[in-house]
């Protein structure tokens, strides 16, 4: 027995001694079934406060519904009339609660009446029950959306504020109701549902100019409707800059892999037929024969060819043309079907190298010889599988 146990045996016999009756025994481990931040329901574990949160939630939605001893009435659009508890209104919206006190002044007598007016009178109850309960029913929310984002401001419940952005974020925005959406924005201080709106607005701007809510914002507020078109403006200008940009740099791309590819035939047809005055030690060169069909490439190649023999940097990256010419045979020997026989220099060498390379390297090179084989459509042409015939030039 401990030390505590001994003290508490000990109190409890002065305590019988003296007439007050034995407290109950110390739970034990195995009768301790409550946990902390835990319920038990039909012997399960309920983790944390949902099911206490639902039944208050249920409490104040009881409490709305039935009007048990409301002191407020609330009068809406078309002679509408809701009941309420001035104490719940006062603590949700300090606007209330000023609207309250102003009405107790001039000597109101219970029921109060204060007046919300131009949203629908179901819209002000969803707006009166979330205050009660902080919660709302998903079709309310799909239907009074704006009029409770409106009020919600109006009356200072940033709660519902935070929860009509998120919805109209996350799904109730739609192409009918964006532009009132966006006007509302302006008007509630939320920015970053003004810029949701407004891309919306500006990406999809023959649709939206076409509905109810942009003739109206026509009429009632032209210079919002100048902005906005000129932002469509702006939008569309950037948006053929932008495809311009991506033709060109598409362009560029296709010049680069035909000038690869056509470097790879050139290279192939040196070393395979010769040009010039560089080829295959069993071919008799003259300088000024006919030229070939490769001009400027194959006599650019044949330069290159004749500094990588004589460099003495011969190593990659040691020299830029040497290492231009490294990428070159590389590149070759992974288009090269046939390294065995190839008359290229380093092509089977090469080829066994490429097996011993890292893996991020490896995806670089078959993503470049997989765009050539696309762009010229080459894909096991003649001249890279038989580099080791003996055409003449």
């Amino acid at each position: 027995m401990g030390k505590m146990e001994e003290f508490i045996t000990k109190k409890t016999c002065q305590g019988a001694n003296k007439g007050f009756p034995a407290p109950p025994p110390l739970p034990g481990p195995a009768t301790n079934c409550w946990r902390k931040g835990s319920l038990m329901k039909n012997g399960s574990a309920i983790r944390g406060n949902h099911c206490a949160a639902i039944a208050t939630r249920a409490l104040w939605d009881r409490l709305f519904d039935g009007g048990y001893k409301t002191d407020v009435i609330i009068k809406t659009d078309n002679g509408g009339i809701i009941c309420a508890h001035s104490n719940i209104l006062g603590m949700a919206s300090p606007v209330l609660r000023g609207m309250l006190k102003q009405a107790k002044g001039f000597g109101h007598r219970r029921p109060i009446s204060i007046h919300i007016h131009g949203v629908p009178q179901d819209a002000v109850r969803a707006f009166i029950r979330f205050l009660y309960s902080s919660s709302y029913e998903k079709e309310e929310m799909k239907e009074f959306v704006l009029p409770l984002l409106v009020m919600s401001h109006t009356y200072v419940v940033p709660q519902l504020k935070r929860v009509c952005e998120q919805q109209l974020e996350h799904g109730l925005l739609t192409i009918e109701n964006v532009v009132d959406a966006f006007q509302l924005s302006l008007l509630c201080d939320a920015p970053r549902l003004t810029l949701i709106t407004h891309r919306m607005i500006v990406m999809t701007c023959k649709a939206v100019r076409e509905t109810e809510g942009w003739k109206a914002m026509k009429k009632s507020n032209p210079a919002l409707e100048k902005e906005l078109l000129e932002s469509m403006m702006d939008e569309e200008h950037g948006r053929d800059i932008m495809m311009q940009k991506e033709k060109n740099r598409k362009s560029n791309e296709q010049r680069i892999y035909l000038q690869l590819c056509e470097a790879m035939e050139a290279l192939v047809h040196i070393f395979r037929d010769g040009c010039r005055t560089i080829g295959p030690h069993d071919k008799d060169l003259k300088e000024h024969q006919t030229p070939c069909d490769y001009g400027d490439c194959c006599k650019g190649l044949e330069l290159l060819v004749r500094h990588f023999a004589s460099c003495k940097l011969r190593v990659p990256g040691g020299c830029i043309h040497c290492k231009r010419m490294w990428q070159l045979l590389e590149l070759h020997s992974r288009l090269c079907t046939d390294s065995n026989s190839c008359r290229v220099p380093l092509c089977r060498n090469l080829k066994e190298k490429i097996r011993k390379q890292s893996k991020k390297d490896e995806i670089k090179w078959k993503l470049l010889v997989k765009r050539i084989l696309r762009t010229k459509r080459i894909g096991g042409a003649p001249t890279f599988v038989s580099s080791n015939s003996n055409s003449s030039p």
